[in-house]
């Protein structure tokens, strides 16, 4: 992982679920991350859902993908 590269998490399932829950959708309804992306974690399949972190200004924003 680069330094200027936002930090990628995987999501287990409890996760997964609470985060779908919370928004009321569905995997399909996020957005989509390509399964051989550079910034992936390892170990990652498809249908997995990926936390993103990003800081800007001292704030840290939060984005969802689903690998496919």
């Amino acid at each position: 992982m680069h330094i200027l590269e936002p930090k990628h998490l995987k999501l287990n399932e409890k996760e997964a679920e609470e985060l779908l829950t919370k928004l009321n959708i569905s995997k399909s309804q996020l957005p989509k991350i390509l399964s051989n992306d550079p910034s992936l974690p390892e170990n990652c399949n498809i249908g997995d859902i990926i936390k993103i972190e990003r800081k800007r200004d001292g704030k840290l924003n939060l984005y969802y993908r689903v690998v496919v």
